[in-house]
């Protein structure tokens, strides 16, 4: 399993409760190939494109972790996802049937148990993996959590909690991905102190709470009027039955259940970086909030530390895989709009090209005079060039194919490019080609700098059926 990437090898369906809606709802995690990742889509909503688990899309931390794109939400992703990465299924596409995830029984393990069951290797395949080059430290004020982290060949998490009322003190857990998390962590269910259940009823949230799926700590001061009060709001006819079962204390699975679940919850919020981490984290008083504003500077740092790893090398004297008389026969762009000299890589996912710089181009008579600057937006069409030859690499008779840009995402320029540089245009897939569309990251590079970048989304139609 370690080294190869996983992902399910069947449909796989769950069922319950949303533990902040009180819907009914449903989850599925289905089948992807390799490097798919983990990707969310609305079952309900028809039409809506999967977009993928990654911490950019987080929209909320209060009391769960929730994604959102272009306005539709998914609440309370941190189980399965912590179950997805602790399986280390890498590729699924998770179907979600409604506005939440089902808290089932407030831990991971349904998911757990039945992912790791069902977990298959794709062949031929690499497990990315990513360790901070440096030690990593994150102060969160609000709520006083502080994160560590430490270079490290595997994963391990330590998590201390304090509460200095409730009777709970000081709680420590730790867990290495290599243990067993199926007995360990994903048993672990979410806690509530009974002083925080009146507000949060209040506030239209844990409408699907109930001693079932969450742990109970009875706080000291909250009279049973108030729990009868939170009881209310949130619709429940079993009123008397719950106080005095809450009145009646709580029962751990383990002495440290609480920190364990903490764990929990990290794994799934770590899991939106994207890949596998490793190093060591050391956390005390961790939430979602702290957990996602960590994560995001872990991804930070992961996605940069991809861009320089990626960096190509470019020998002028090797020969190109394609000269500027074999691309043209590919791309119907002549001078002066043929920005791409030569193709040095090549494959089914990814393509690099050269573009050398040169002051005879008349654009810089005007771009500027004195000040000559090759402008971002002919960089974002040499990539975009670049792209086409990728495009067409991947279908038959591609002299009959034509490749038109649809748009581009999170577009930077980061460096002034100037007669006498050589550009390095690199392309790769960012999913598989469907339907004609093809979605690429592009890096600009000048020696091992990143010059300008961007998600390019293109379609290639066949010429031969235009009408």
């Amino acid at each position: 399993m370690k080294g190869m990437q996983c992902t399910v090898q069947k449909e796989l369906d769950w069922q319950g409760r949303g533990l902040h809606t009180g819907l009914n709802t449903s989850v599925q995690a289905r089948p992807a190939e390799s490097n798919y990742g983990i990707r969310f889509v609305r079952g309900d909503i028809e039409g809506m494109n999967p977009f993928r688990a990654d911490v950019k899309y987080v929209s909320a931390t209060d009391r769960s972790t929730d994604l959102a794109r272009a306005g539709i939400v998914i609440r309370t992703v941190e189980h399965i996802l912590s179950a997805l990465y602790a399986a280390q299924i890498h590729n699924a596409l998770i179907v979600v049937n409604g506005v939440e995830v089902p808290i089932l029984d407030g831990s991971a393990k349904p998911f757990y148990d039945v992912l790791v069951a069902n977990r298959v290797e794709i062949p031929d395949t690499t497990l990315p993996t990513w360790c901070p080059r440096e030690r990593v430290e994150y102060h969160d004020e609000s709520s006083g959590a502080r994160y560590t982290m430490i270079p490290s060949e595997h994963l391990s998490i330590e998590v201390l909690l304090e509460y200095s009322d409730d009777g709970v003190g000081q709680k420590y857990a730790e867990y290495t991905l290599d243990e067993d998390y199926g007995e360990e962590i994903a048993g672990s269910r979410t806690f509530v102190f009974s002083s925080e259940i009146l507000d949060l009823a209040k506030s239209g949230q844990i409408k699907g709470g109930d001693l079932d799926n969450a742990i109970v700590i009875p706080s000291q001061g909250v009279g049973a009027n108030d729990l009868q009060q939170a009881l209310t709001i949130m619709g429940r006819t079993d009123i008397e039955e719950t106080v005095k079962r809450i009145d009646e204390g709580y029962h751990l699975n383990q002495p440290n259940e609480l920190a364990r679940h903490k764990i929990l919850d990290l794994l799934g919020d770590l899991a939106l970086i994207g890949t596998q981490v490793q190093g060591r984290i050391i956390v005390k008083r961790p939430g979602h909030t702290g957990n996602i504003a960590f994560a995001k500077i872990l991804s930070t740092m992961y996605k940069k530390d991809l861009k320089l790893r990626g960096i190509p090398k470019y020998d002028p004297n090797v020969e190109p895989i394609l000269d500027a008389v074999e691309i043209m026969s590919l791309l119907p762009h002549r001078y002066p709009f043929m920005l791409v000299d030569k193709v040095i890589e090549l494959s089914k996912s990814h393509v690099v090209g050269v573009k050398n710089i040169t002051f005879n181009e008349g654009l810089f008579q005007g771009h500027f005079p004195g000040n000559p600057v090759f402008p971002g937006v002919l960089q974002m069409e040499a990539l975009a060039q670049t792209g086409g030859i990728l495009a067409l690499h991947n279908v038959e008779d591609p002299q009959d194919w034509d490749t038109y840009f649809l748009k581009m995402d999170q577009v930077k320029f980061k460096r002034i490019v100037r007669p006498g540089d050589t550009l390095i245009l690199k392309m790769e897939l960012l999913s598989p080609i469907r339907r004609g569309i093809v979605h690429m990251q592009g890096l600009a590079y000048v020696g091992d700098r990143i010059v300008s970048e961007g998600e390019l989304t293109a379609q290639i139609i066949d010429r031969t059926k235009k009408r």
